[in-house]
Protein backbone atom coordinates (compact mmCIF):
# COMPACT_ATOMS: atom_id res chain seq x y z
CA UNK A 1 0.00 0.00 0.00
CA UNK A 2 1.19 3.48 -0.70
CA UNK A 3 0.23 6.95 0.97
CA UNK A 4 -3.45 7.14 1.73
CA UNK A 5 -4.69 10.33 -0.42
CA UNK A 6 -5.31 12.67 2.41
CA UNK A 7 -4.45 15.84 2.24
CA UNK A 8 -0.84 15.68 3.41
CA UNK A 9 0.84 19.65 3.26
CA UNK A 10 2.17 20.26 6.65
CA UNK A 11 1.05 16.76 8.17
CA UNK A 12 3.75 15.53 10.53
CA UNK A 13 4.67 11.48 9.41
CA UNK A 14 6.97 8.78 11.07
CA UNK A 15 8.10 6.28 8.79
CA UNK A 16 9.53 3.34 10.36
CA UNK A 17 12.68 1.66 8.30
CA UNK A 18 15.47 2.64 5.93
CA UNK A 19 15.77 0.64 3.77
CA UNK A 20 14.56 1.02 -0.27
CA UNK A 21 11.32 0.31 0.62
CA UNK A 22 10.96 3.19 3.48
CA UNK A 23 13.16 5.60 0.70
CA UNK A 24 10.37 4.97 -1.53
CA UNK A 25 8.07 5.68 0.75
CA UNK A 26 9.48 8.72 2.13
CA UNK A 27 9.88 10.05 -1.17
CA UNK A 28 6.01 10.31 -2.08
CA UNK A 29 4.90 11.44 1.07
CA UNK A 30 7.50 14.41 0.70
CA UNK A 31 6.06 15.24 -2.41
CA UNK A 32 2.72 15.50 -1.31
CA UNK A 33 3.89 17.68 1.21
CA UNK A 34 4.42 15.77 4.77
CA UNK A 35 6.66 16.83 7.72
CA UNK A 36 8.60 13.31 7.51
CA UNK A 37 10.42 11.90 10.30
CA UNK A 38 12.63 8.37 9.64
CA UNK A 39 13.38 6.46 12.46
CA UNK A 40 15.75 3.30 11.75
CA UNK A 41 18.83 2.03 13.49
CA UNK A 42 20.61 2.31 9.82
CA UNK A 43 19.15 3.65 6.51
CA UNK A 44 19.98 3.32 2.95
CA UNK A 45 22.34 6.32 1.31
CA UNK A 46 19.55 8.14 -0.33
CA UNK A 47 17.87 8.65 3.01
CA UNK A 48 20.57 9.45 4.73
CA UNK A 49 21.24 12.52 2.39
CA UNK A 50 17.64 13.33 2.71
CA UNK A 51 18.35 13.50 6.29
CA UNK A 52 22.23 15.32 6.18
CA UNK A 53 20.29 17.81 3.96
CA UNK A 54 17.71 18.67 6.52
CA UNK A 55 14.84 17.51 4.44
CA UNK A 56 13.57 14.58 6.57
CA UNK A 57 14.13 14.44 10.01
CA UNK A 58 15.63 11.29 12.12
CA UNK A 59 14.09 10.00 15.11
CA UNK A 60 16.04 8.33 17.61
CA UNK A 61 13.44 5.41 18.89
CA UNK A 62 9.74 4.35 17.49
CA UNK A 63 9.17 3.51 20.79
CA UNK A 64 9.24 6.72 22.04
CA UNK A 65 5.53 7.23 23.21
CA UNK A 66 6.09 11.01 22.64
CA UNK A 67 6.94 10.69 19.52
CA UNK A 68 4.54 8.33 17.76
CA UNK A 69 1.41 10.65 19.51
CA UNK A 70 3.17 13.43 17.74
CA UNK A 71 2.70 12.61 14.82
CA UNK A 72 -0.85 12.25 12.42
CA UNK A 73 -0.10 9.50 10.74
CA UNK A 74 2.35 6.41 10.95
CA UNK A 75 4.03 4.22 8.08
CA UNK A 76 5.56 1.26 8.77
CA UNK A 77 8.30 0.75 5.87
CA UNK A 78 10.60 -1.62 7.28
CA UNK A 79 11.64 -4.84 5.19
CA UNK A 80 11.38 -8.08 7.26
CA UNK A 81 14.57 -8.38 9.06
CA UNK A 82 13.54 -4.90 10.39
CA UNK A 83 10.15 -6.08 11.55
CA UNK A 84 11.62 -9.01 13.39
CA UNK A 85 14.16 -7.43 15.24
CA UNK A 86 11.64 -4.41 16.50
CA UNK A 87 8.61 -3.72 18.06
CA UNK A 88 4.62 -3.29 16.14
CA UNK A 89 4.56 -0.39 14.95
CA UNK A 90 1.12 -0.71 13.88
CA UNK A 91 0.30 -1.61 17.53
CA UNK A 92 2.19 1.34 18.95
CA UNK A 93 0.24 3.65 16.52
CA UNK A 94 -3.45 1.87 17.38
CA UNK A 95 -2.19 2.41 21.28
CA UNK A 96 -1.02 6.45 20.72
CA UNK A 97 -4.65 6.82 18.76
CA UNK A 98 -2.85 7.73 15.38
CA UNK A 99 -3.64 6.02 11.91
CA UNK A 100 -0.83 4.25 10.35
CA UNK A 101 -0.76 1.73 7.43
CA UNK A 102 2.30 -0.90 6.77
CA UNK A 103 4.07 -1.75 3.14
CA UNK A 104 4.58 -5.18 4.79
CA UNK A 105 2.37 -7.49 6.33
CA UNK A 106 -1.05 -5.08 6.05
CA UNK A 107 -3.10 -3.19 3.49
CA UNK A 108 -5.39 -2.10 5.96
CA UNK A 109 -5.10 1.21 7.33
CA UNK A 110 -5.53 1.39 11.41
CA UNK A 111 -8.64 3.18 12.78
CA UNK A 112 -12.15 3.99 11.10
CA UNK A 113 -11.13 7.41 9.58
CA UNK A 114 -7.73 9.25 9.00
CA UNK A 115 -7.25 12.45 10.86
CA UNK A 116 -10.47 15.02 10.97
CA UNK A 117 -10.25 17.45 8.08
CA UNK A 118 -8.27 15.37 6.05
CA UNK A 119 -9.87 13.47 3.31
CA UNK A 120 -10.34 14.00 0.05
CA UNK A 121 -12.18 13.52 -3.31
CA UNK A 122 -11.51 11.86 -6.75
CA UNK A 123 -13.91 12.23 -9.52
CA UNK A 124 -12.62 9.99 -11.78
CA UNK A 125 -14.35 9.65 -15.21
CA UNK A 126 -15.09 5.74 -15.87
CA UNK A 127 -15.41 5.70 -19.68
CA UNK A 128 -18.28 4.37 -21.44
CA UNK A 129 -18.92 1.06 -19.62
CA UNK A 130 -16.14 -1.33 -20.67
CA UNK A 131 -13.91 -1.31 -17.49
CA UNK A 132 -10.49 -1.70 -19.96
CA UNK A 133 -11.52 1.66 -20.85
CA UNK A 134 -10.87 3.20 -17.17
CA UNK A 135 -7.70 5.18 -17.22
CA UNK A 136 -4.68 3.85 -15.44
CA UNK A 137 -4.75 6.65 -13.24
CA UNK A 138 -8.86 6.24 -12.74
CA UNK A 139 -7.97 2.98 -11.68
CA UNK A 140 -5.19 3.64 -8.94
CA UNK A 141 -7.31 6.46 -7.42
CA UNK A 142 -10.35 3.46 -7.22
CA UNK A 143 -8.16 1.18 -5.58
CA UNK A 144 -6.90 3.62 -3.20
CA UNK A 145 -10.40 4.35 -2.28
CA UNK A 146 -12.03 4.40 1.31
CA UNK A 147 -15.36 5.47 -0.28
CA UNK A 148 -16.67 5.05 -3.62
CA UNK A 149 -19.61 7.26 -4.41
CA UNK A 150 -20.95 5.53 -7.86
CA UNK A 151 -23.96 5.44 -10.43
CA UNK A 152 -25.22 3.31 -13.05
CA UNK A 153 -23.19 4.18 -16.17
CA UNK A 154 -20.00 3.67 -14.38
CA UNK A 155 -17.89 0.18 -15.03
CA UNK A 156 -19.35 -1.25 -11.89
CA UNK A 157 -17.97 -4.66 -12.31
CA UNK A 158 -14.41 -2.49 -11.10
CA UNK A 159 -16.51 -2.68 -7.71
CA UNK A 160 -15.64 -6.31 -6.97
CA UNK A 161 -12.13 -6.06 -7.51
CA UNK A 162 -12.20 -3.49 -4.16
CA UNK A 163 -10.95 -4.28 -0.89
CA UNK A 164 -13.12 -5.57 1.66
CA UNK A 165 -13.57 -2.58 3.58
CA UNK A 166 -14.33 -0.07 0.87
CA UNK A 167 -17.87 0.81 1.07
CA UNK A 168 -19.90 1.63 -1.71
CA UNK A 169 -22.99 3.92 -2.23
CA UNK A 170 -25.34 4.07 -4.98
CA UNK A 171 -26.13 7.20 -6.12
CA UNK A 172 -27.54 6.39 -9.75
CA UNK A 173 -30.06 8.29 -11.22
CA UNK A 174 -32.13 6.69 -13.32
CA UNK A 175 -34.64 7.61 -16.39
CA UNK A 176 -38.06 7.62 -15.04
CA UNK A 177 -36.92 5.94 -12.03
CA UNK A 178 -34.97 6.60 -8.48
CA UNK A 179 -33.42 9.99 -8.50
CA UNK A 180 -30.69 10.85 -6.22
CA UNK A 181 -30.75 14.93 -6.37
CA UNK A 182 -27.47 16.61 -7.25
CA UNK A 183 -27.62 18.35 -3.86
CA UNK A 184 -27.36 14.83 -2.20
CA UNK A 185 -24.80 13.70 -3.92
CA UNK A 186 -22.80 16.80 -3.41
CA UNK A 187 -23.75 16.34 0.46
CA UNK A 188 -22.41 12.70 0.78
CA UNK A 189 -19.06 13.09 -1.33
CA UNK A 190 -18.12 15.87 1.20
CA UNK A 191 -19.16 14.38 4.21
CA UNK A 192 -17.44 11.52 3.56
CA UNK A 193 -14.18 13.16 3.39
CA UNK A 194 -15.06 15.50 6.37
CA UNK A 195 -14.68 12.41 8.32
CA UNK A 196 -11.36 11.86 6.64
CA UNK A 197 -12.00 9.14 4.41
CA UNK A 198 -10.49 8.77 0.60
CA UNK A 199 -13.67 9.14 -1.58
CA UNK A 200 -13.67 8.47 -5.48
CA UNK A 201 -17.14 9.84 -6.61
CA UNK A 202 -16.92 7.16 -10.08
CA UNK A 203 -19.07 8.27 -12.77
CA UNK A 204 -19.44 6.80 -16.49
CA UNK A 205 -17.96 8.86 -19.22
CA UNK A 206 -16.24 12.05 -17.96
CA UNK A 207 -17.24 13.94 -15.56
CA UNK A 208 -17.02 16.94 -17.00
CA UNK A 209 -19.10 15.90 -19.80
CA UNK A 210 -22.70 16.60 -18.91
CA UNK A 211 -21.23 14.66 -15.24
CA UNK A 212 -21.91 17.84 -13.26
CA UNK A 213 -18.64 16.89 -12.28
CA UNK A 214 -18.07 20.76 -11.93
CA UNK A 215 -21.35 21.24 -9.44
CA UNK A 216 -19.23 18.30 -7.13
CA UNK A 217 -15.87 20.17 -7.44
CA UNK A 218 -17.14 23.33 -6.25
CA UNK A 219 -19.01 21.58 -3.51
CA UNK A 220 -15.82 20.34 -2.14
CA UNK A 221 -13.62 23.65 -2.27
CA UNK A 222 -16.27 25.60 -0.68
CA UNK A 223 -16.24 23.06 2.31
CA UNK A 224 -12.31 23.23 2.28
CA UNK A 225 -12.17 19.92 1.05
CA UNK A 226 -9.12 18.50 -1.36
CA UNK A 227 -10.38 17.30 -4.76
CA UNK A 228 -8.60 16.09 -7.77
CA UNK A 229 -10.58 15.36 -11.53
CA UNK A 230 -9.06 12.01 -13.56
CA UNK A 231 -10.56 13.01 -16.63
CA UNK A 232 -12.27 9.59 -18.19
CA UNK A 233 -12.97 8.73 -21.77
CA UNK A 234 -15.98 10.66 -22.96
CA UNK A 235 -19.07 8.41 -24.39
CA UNK A 236 -19.75 11.31 -26.87
CA UNK A 237 -17.01 10.14 -28.69
CA UNK A 238 -16.11 6.48 -28.03
CA UNK A 239 -19.18 4.91 -27.79
CA UNK A 240 -19.83 5.88 -31.62
CA UNK A 241 -16.30 4.50 -32.22
CA UNK A 242 -17.14 1.51 -30.54
CA UNK A 243 -19.43 1.11 -33.10
CA UNK A 244 -17.75 2.05 -36.56
CA UNK A 245 -18.78 5.60 -36.72
CA UNK A 246 -16.69 8.42 -36.72
CA UNK A 247 -17.43 12.11 -35.76
CA UNK A 248 -15.05 13.35 -38.20
CA UNK A 249 -14.21 12.30 -41.81
CA UNK A 250 -11.94 13.72 -44.40
CA UNK A 251 -14.23 14.68 -47.18
CA UNK A 252 -17.02 14.13 -45.44
CA UNK A 253 -17.54 16.52 -42.17
CA UNK A 254 -14.69 19.03 -40.43
CA UNK A 255 -16.76 18.92 -37.35
CA UNK A 256 -18.74 17.50 -34.45
CA UNK A 257 -20.96 19.49 -31.75
CA UNK A 258 -22.23 17.21 -28.12
CA UNK A 259 -25.29 18.99 -27.09
CA UNK A 260 -27.65 17.11 -24.30
CA UNK A 261 -31.19 15.87 -25.49
CA UNK A 262 -32.36 16.11 -22.10
CA UNK A 263 -34.44 19.47 -22.64
CA UNK A 264 -36.42 19.32 -25.95
CA UNK A 265 -36.01 22.12 -29.01
CA UNK A 266 -39.65 23.17 -27.39
CA UNK A 267 -38.40 22.91 -23.63
CA UNK A 268 -38.35 26.87 -22.21
CA UNK A 269 -35.19 24.88 -20.31
CA UNK A 270 -33.29 24.37 -23.68
CA UNK A 271 -30.43 27.01 -24.33
CA UNK A 272 -29.63 25.26 -27.33
CA UNK A 273 -30.06 27.10 -30.76
CA UNK A 274 -30.78 24.17 -32.89
CA UNK A 275 -31.55 26.00 -36.21
CA UNK A 276 -27.61 27.15 -35.65
CA UNK A 277 -26.65 23.53 -35.35
CA UNK A 278 -28.76 22.41 -38.05
CA UNK A 279 -27.05 25.29 -39.99
CA UNK A 280 -23.37 24.29 -38.78
CA UNK A 281 -22.84 21.54 -41.27
CA UNK A 282 -21.59 19.62 -38.47
CA UNK A 283 -21.92 15.89 -36.80
CA UNK A 284 -24.56 16.50 -34.14
CA UNK A 285 -23.43 14.12 -31.22
CA UNK A 286 -26.70 13.80 -28.56
CA UNK A 287 -26.38 12.59 -25.57
CA UNK A 288 -29.36 11.83 -22.81
CA UNK A 289 -31.83 12.63 -25.85
CA UNK A 290 -34.00 9.22 -26.61
CA UNK A 291 -37.40 10.88 -25.22
CA UNK A 292 -36.69 14.21 -27.36
CA UNK A 293 -35.20 12.20 -30.50
CA UNK A 294 -38.72 12.80 -32.32
CA UNK A 295 -38.88 16.75 -31.52
CA UNK A 296 -34.96 17.30 -32.13
CA UNK A 297 -35.36 15.50 -35.34
CA UNK A 298 -38.76 18.34 -36.40
CA UNK A 299 -36.65 21.06 -35.23
CA UNK A 300 -33.31 20.03 -37.55
CA UNK A 301 -35.53 19.24 -40.36
CA UNK A 302 -37.69 22.78 -39.44
CA UNK A 303 -34.23 24.44 -39.79
CA UNK A 304 -32.81 22.74 -43.02
CA UNK A 305 -31.58 18.96 -42.56
CA UNK A 306 -32.87 16.74 -45.56
CA UNK A 307 -34.85 14.22 -44.06
CA UNK A 308 -32.88 11.54 -45.14
CA UNK A 309 -30.18 12.88 -43.06
CA UNK A 310 -28.74 9.12 -41.56
CA UNK A 311 -28.85 8.86 -37.51
CA UNK A 312 -27.66 5.74 -35.88
CA UNK A 313 -28.30 5.34 -32.26
CA UNK A 314 -25.80 3.20 -29.95
CA UNK A 315 -27.24 1.72 -27.00
CA UNK A 316 -25.19 0.52 -24.31
CA UNK A 317 -21.76 1.41 -25.63
CA UNK A 318 -18.45 -0.64 -24.47
CA UNK A 319 -20.91 -3.45 -23.12
CA UNK A 320 -21.49 -7.14 -24.44
CA UNK A 321 -25.22 -5.85 -24.86
CA UNK A 322 -24.06 -3.08 -27.22
CA UNK A 323 -26.25 -2.61 -30.18
CA UNK A 324 -26.90 0.38 -32.63
CA UNK A 325 -30.54 1.49 -34.11
CA UNK A 326 -30.17 3.25 -37.74
CA UNK A 327 -32.77 5.51 -38.90
CA UNK A 328 -33.05 9.33 -40.50
CA UNK A 329 -34.13 12.39 -39.33
CA UNK A 330 -37.29 12.20 -41.59
CA UNK A 331 -38.50 8.80 -39.81
CA UNK A 332 -37.95 9.97 -35.94
CA UNK A 333 -40.07 12.66 -37.13
CA UNK A 334 -42.60 10.76 -38.13
CA UNK A 335 -42.69 7.33 -36.69
CA UNK A 336 -41.45 8.11 -33.30
CA UNK A 337 -38.44 6.68 -31.33
CA UNK A 338 -37.51 3.47 -33.09
CA UNK A 339 -39.09 0.21 -31.22
CA UNK A 340 -36.35 -1.19 -28.75
CA UNK A 341 -34.11 1.93 -28.21
CA UNK A 342 -33.81 3.07 -24.71
CA UNK A 343 -31.44 4.89 -22.68
CA UNK A 344 -28.47 4.77 -22.35
CA UNK A 345 -27.72 5.58 -25.43
CA UNK A 346 -25.54 8.04 -27.61
CA UNK A 347 -27.27 9.30 -30.62
CA UNK A 348 -25.27 10.68 -33.78
CA UNK A 349 -26.47 12.80 -36.75
CA UNK A 350 -25.16 13.55 -39.81
CA UNK A 351 -23.88 11.82 -42.85
CA UNK A 352 -21.30 9.76 -40.43
CA UNK A 353 -23.80 7.91 -38.98
CA UNK A 354 -23.79 5.94 -42.04
CA UNK A 355 -20.57 4.39 -42.01
CA UNK A 356 -19.74 1.40 -40.13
Amino acid sequence: MTAPTWRLAGVPVLVAGGGPGALVEVVRLRERGADVTVVAHELVPALEDLVDRGLVARGADVTEADLVRASRLVVDARDRTEQGEGPDVLALAAEAGVPAYGLQGTDQVTGAQGPAGTGSVVLVGGGPGDPGLLTRRGYDALRAADVVVTDRLAPVSLLSELAAHVEVIDVSKIPRGRFTPQEEINRVIVEQALRGRRVVRFKGGDSFVFGRGYEEVLACREAGVPVEVVPGVTSAVSVPELAGIPVTNRGTVQGFTVVSGHAAPDDPRSSVDWDALARAGTTIVVLMGVETLPRIAGALLAAGREPRTPVACVMDGGLPSMRTVRTTLGALRDEGVPEGLVPPAVTVVGEVAALS
